[in-house]
């Protein structure tokens, strides 16, 4: 995402002196610049992550900024993001997410807020071009595929992109593929950043999203209303995500789907998960890392 948009998205929203500070460390890299993270934390230096390094400002946060900070992007509400809260972390227009930390109550909610992680959200058009062979055969046929990647690896980014190419089709070395209804059901507003009804992100033309939505109730939305040849979600894993995922299979509808971990032998140590894997349910699996930048393809397998 460019330092321009960043700071339409984010920047704008900040107090104006982190703003100034963001912005320093950021100007030498010119418009085009990666940024992957800011982080803020009471009573140490801010940091912003750029193209997976991180630069260290000479500001230090002071103990009630990120209380101050959090309010301000919560629009001066925090309440309408209560139930976002409970899971330490809000999503803001564009797809950005903030990861919060601090004192946590019984009731799920945090207070005495001392660090915030604003992840921002990139599109990169064309970088699931180099996985779409894996996810699709020649005779056209789609498998449905488990993305699999440690946090901040590019999953999102990665499965946004393969639902533009399904929806609109391409050209490619294993000859053309031609678009098909495609379903998004996007829990935390990132893979489409959904805004007034219109999608921030390019996800395709033939496209229709759930935002906001529980991962098995907009599964079954989806397979009841749009008709979609596929559906994509991210981080798959939770209770109820078996059997929404099983009623779409056997509606003949694929899944593309993350997952958090490293291997496929990692995320078997997670219940839901290794049920869906002994059960069949994906065909192909991709393995993301961040050895290389986020979004570095380790296997295909």
């Amino acid at each position: 995402m460019t330092a321009d948009k960043v700071k339409k998205e984010i920047l704008d929203v900040l107090p104006e002196k982190i703003a100034v500070w963001v912005l320093r460390i950021v100007a030498p890299f010119g418009g085009d610049v990666k940024i992957n993270e800011i982080r803020i934390r009471a009573g140490r230096p801010l940091a912003v992550v750029i193209d997976g390094k991180e630069h260290i400002a000479g500001y230090v946060v002071g103990p009630g900024e990120p209380t101050e900070i959090f309010v301000r992007l919560c629009k001066n509400s925090p309440y309408a993001f209560s139930e976002d809260i409970k899971n330490g972390f809000i999503t803001l227009p564009g797809g950005h997410r903030v990861g919060i930390a601090g004192k946590v109550l019984q009731s799920g909610s945090i207070r005495e807020i001392s660090g915030l992680n604003i992840r921002i959200s990139g599109e990169i058009k064309g970088c699931g071009e180099k996985v779409m062979a894996h996810v699709a055969g020649r005779d056209g046929r789609i498998y449905n595929t488990l993305v699999i990647s440690p946090p901040c690896g590019g999953k999102t980014t990665l499965i946004r992109d393969i639902a533009r190419l399904l929806s609109d089709g391409w050209e490619g070395v294993n000859g053309s593929f031609e678009g098909v209804n495609v379903g998004i059901v996007d829990e935390r507003s990132e893979i489409a950043a959904m805004q007034g009804g219109m999608p921030r992100h390019d996800v395709g033309r033939r496209t229709d999203v759930y935002d906001g939505c529980s991962k098995q109730k907009g599964i079954f939305m989806m397979l009841r209303a749009m008709s979609p040849k596929v559906i994509v979600t991210d981080e798959i894993g939770g209770e109820g995500d078996f059997a929404a995922l099983e009623s779409a299979m056997n509606s003949g509808v694929k899944i593309i789907a993350t997952a958090h971990g490293c291997s496929v032998e990692d995320i078997k140590a997670r219940r839901v998960i290794a049920n869906m894997i002994r059960e069949g349910f994906f065909e192909k699996y991709i393995i993301l890392s961040g050895t290389r930048g986020p979004g570095t393809v380790e296997r295909l397998c």
